[in-house]
């Protein structure tokens, strides 16, 4: 009998919930809302690299300007002037977010919701914007005219100017085989050390001696605007290589011009330094690396 009444009371128990008409909210198993937004925030800061390690975003700091960026990053400032739609490069601030490489959708971080993920969102319809477009969204016909704008629209959107090939060559790679030569002649009086940040070699000469490239390429900045470089040369050899030209006299060769190796394009001074000599560096990707692997220095 005791059986029988349990039974019997679980039924009736049973027959009530089913009854009440209320379903119990479905949630993510083993996660809660805060934990989850705490994941969305950690996976945001981890930002993508290209396949030599450089950030394909860079996100700028107090002081920097654009052609220092493009400088460490082994990049024409120009390009990167172009792919971000600056139009005055001397002109960026502190926390502004630079794209490195083409392909990539400015960084914004995800921010974190106390709320669960929903599953589902109304679907919206979207539509380029034209007579005809607001037609359809009002459910009217779309007159004659509007169509034919609508045609008119449409062949402009397919006509729409992709990434120049200027931008995309940031990010093309090949560690192109180069033939080094010196860019002056002189006493070796510094040395490239890593470990003393030292960033490349300093040659002595005399006032106005002739400078050349070191190898042949584009001169990707010509001026004075990088702090203690005094009038300087870079020069993009290839996608991998850049060359840098400090302390000089006088600068001959302008921004996007194409120089050879030895051709003279300045002559040896003491800008921003105290004595006259040229400051080389070599740069793969936009890390300095030692000179004297790529050039006979010998033992002066």
């Amino acid at each position: 009998m005791t059986r029988i009444w349990t039974l019997l009371a679980a039924t009736i128990l049973l027959a009530g919930c089913a009854g009440s008409g209320h379903r119990a909210a479905v949630t993510e198993r083993g996660a809660s809302a805060t934990q989850y937004g705490a994941k969305t925030l950690s996976s945001a800061k981890k930002r993508p690299t290209d396949k030599d390690g450089r950030p394909r975003v860079y996100t700028v700091k107090k002081g920097e300007t654009l052609f220092g960026i493009a400088f460490d990053y082994g990049l024409d400032y120009h390009e990167l002037a172009e792919l971000n739609n600056i139009q005055d490069p001397n002109r960026i601030q502190a926390g502004q977010q630079i794209r490195l490489f083409p392909g990539v959708a400015g960084y914004a971080p995800v921010v974190a919701t106390q709320h669960p993920l929903i599953k589902e969102q109304p679907k919206v319809s979207k539509y380029a914007y034209s007579p005809a477009a607001v037609a359809k969204v009002q459910g009217r016909t779309p007159s004659a005219n509007a169509a034919r704008t609508d045609k008119v629209e449409s062949k402009i959107v397919v006509a729409a100017k992709p990434e120049t090939k200027a931008a995309n060559s940031a990010n093309e790679g090949g560690d192109d085989a180069l033939e080094w030569s010196m860019p002056t002649q002189g006493k070796l009086v510094g040395k490239f050390s890593e470990t003393d940040n030292r960033k490349g070699i300093e040659i002595a000469g005399q006032l106005g001696q002739p400078i050349l490239a070191s190898a042949p390429g584009k001169v990707v900045y010509s001026g004075s605007g990088l702090r203690g470089y005094g009038k300087l040369l870079i020069i993009k050899h290839n996608n991998t290589y850049l060359s840098a030209y400090a302390h000089n006299d006088q600068l001959l060769v302008k921004e996007g011009q194409t120089v050879t190796r030895g051709q003279k394009i300045a002559e040896m001074g003491n800008t921003d330094s105290d004595q006259v000599a040229l400051h080389f560096e070599v740069r793969r990707f936009g890390k300095p690396v030692d000179p004297a692997d790529y050039l006979s220095l010998g033992d002066s």
